[in-house]
């Protein structure tokens, strides 16, 4: 998560750590992502739009949205009577680069836990041969 914070940083959008926690915990959402994925595929969208192509009620569109506000996934704008709703796909891009870079790191802790724990299991196997062998073999008293 800090990559991200050090990205936004260096990259003119800086942000908080509490933030940067505050978009994990909206991305985190499967409800949220849903309406992340209609949004990708509708565009520029209101609430009732997005009630009608999801299961949720109108009242609940409205509150995932104003979370992504929040952290601004989401922005809205007026048009008439209407406000329309559309994800801001630069940041949302920033959100996936992050999340793929951590991805990458954790893959890297990953493969150093499987080779410590191919080792280990190299050395009981070659220490229970060595015993196997041993066991067999007559020692004369000295």
């Amino acid at each position: 998560m800090r990559l991200f914070l050090d990205w936004l940083t260096t990259h003119g959008a800086p942000m908080s750590e509490r933030d940067d926690e505050r978009l994990w915990a909206a991305v985190a959402d499967h409800s949220r992502r849903r309406l992340i994925d209609a949004m990708l595929i509708s565009g520029e969208v209101t609430q009732t739009e997005l009630a009608a192509q999801l299961p949720f009620t109108r009242q609940a569109v409205a509150k995932h949205l104003a979370v992504l506000e929040q952290v601004r996934l989401v922005t809205r704008r007026r048009e008439g009577r209407e406000v329309l709703f559309q994800l801001d796909l630069d940041r949302l891009e920033l959100a996936a680069h992050a999340m793929s870079r951590i991805a990458s790191r954790w893959d890297q802790r990953l493969m150093k836990i499987k080779k410590l724990a191919e080792s280990a299991h190299r050395r009981k196997a070659t220490q229970g041969s060595a015993r196997e062998v041993l066991s067999g073999v007559k020692i004369p008293p000295t």
